[in-house]
């Protein structure tokens, strides 16, 4: 008996260091240990990701980076982004050199199944497309047959171009790049006829040219682009940090808690779903290893999902991009948060 007292104890020890309670050792505990959270990014991507005159890491991905920090440190400041290209960002991640990835990143089975990654939520809808110079004549993609198109090499739009020019018989040459800024450099040089990527990101690439009006970006969406952040798998507790601290944002643009009134709102609402997303009801921070006011930080620190969409790729802004797919369920479009309950 007293053996199998002993085996018994220690198969609970086990369950307790390696099952879903362990995972709770896992990279929550390691951020807090270092006090700053590891967010690889897109090298530089224009209303996404990228440094501003003075160094600073600015845009939709940069913030939500913040975001995540400010829930899980109490500051959003807190963040160390790690550049990365197609190539570099899963090694990145599977390596531990990183706790999350907020770079454009598209959803897709391989990836989620086979790469080992958690994908948290689509935080953007997106699709391929292509980016021409008006004066080339060209109006449709399948006009393309036999055109040089800059590519980033190690991402599903290499993919998915091959596999389109294929279905539709035509013929293209590869010009292989690495980042976006490469790309830019060698299609301004007239070194491709055109640059495939998400279309948002041709958006936010055109935007910086000194002629932005002398190129279009074809009409044609070619691939479903679902980008989100992603984090390894094996750490549940993790993904649900990220995942409902992304929520979080989404909410709050839903109920009208924005960065400013965030406080205000959290002592004064009468809506019991307000109360307990800001933590004045309830306690849903203790079953993430949080506090009562992590999803509040994470609004308040750079706002709601609207603010934060509209402050890096709105209407307003030099990309100028519609919500569309975006916007909230209740306007038409797909950003649903699940009830915080």
């Amino acid at each position: 008996m007293k053996k199998t007292a002993f085996a018994f104890a220690a198969i609970a020890a086990a369950a307790l260091t390696f099952g879903p309670q362990g995972a709770k050792a896992g990279t929550l505990e390691d951020v807090k240990a270092r006090g700053v959270l590891n967010c690889i990014v897109n090298t530089g991507l224009p209303g996404f990701s990228y440094t501003d005159k003075s160094g600073r890491w600015k845009g939709f991905d940069a913030d939500m980076c913040r975001s995540v920090a400010a829930a899980v440190l109490g500051d959003g400041e807190k963040v160390k982004f790690i550049p990365a290209t197609g190539k570099t960002r899963f090694t990145l991640l599977n390596s531990k050199e990183g706790d999350v990835i907020f770079r454009n990143t598209t959803w897709t089975f391989a990836r989620d199944v086979d790469v080992k990654l958690n994908f948290i939520h689509t935080t953007y809808y997106d699709g391929q497309g292509f980016i021409v110079r008006k004066s080339k004549g060209v109006k449709h993609v399948k006009e393309l047959d036999g055109a040089t198109i800059c590519i980033q090499t190690g991402t599903s739009t290499e993919l998915n171009l091959a596999d389109y020019f294929r279905a539709n018989k035509i013929s293209y040459k590869p010009v292989p790049i690495e980042s976006n800024e490469e790309a830019r450099k060698n299609y301004l040089a007239d070194r491709c006829d055109s640059y495939t990527t998400d279309r948002s990101g041709l958006a936010a690439t055109r935007a910086t040219f000194d002629k932005p009006g002398e190129h279009v970006i074809l009409p044609e969406i070619v691939s479903k682009e679902p980008l989100g952040p992603v984090v390894r798998h094996g750490d549940d507790q993790w993904a649900d940090i990220v995942r409902w601290s992304v929520y979080a944002l989404i909410a709050g643009e839903e109920h009208g808690v924005t960065a400013g009134n965030a406080d205000k709102m959290g002592s004064s609402t009468n809506n019991p779903n307000v109360k307990r997303l800001l933590g004045t009801e309830g306690d849903l921070g203790a079953q993430l290893g949080l506090d009562k006011e992590w999803a509040k930080r994470a609004i308040k620190a750079q706002g709601n999902y609207a603010e934060i969409f509209e402050r890096n790729l709105g209407e307003s802004t030099n990309i100028g991009l519609e919500r569309g797919l975006n916007a909230h369920y209740t306007k038409g479009g797909l950003q649903y948060s699940p009830p915080f309950r």
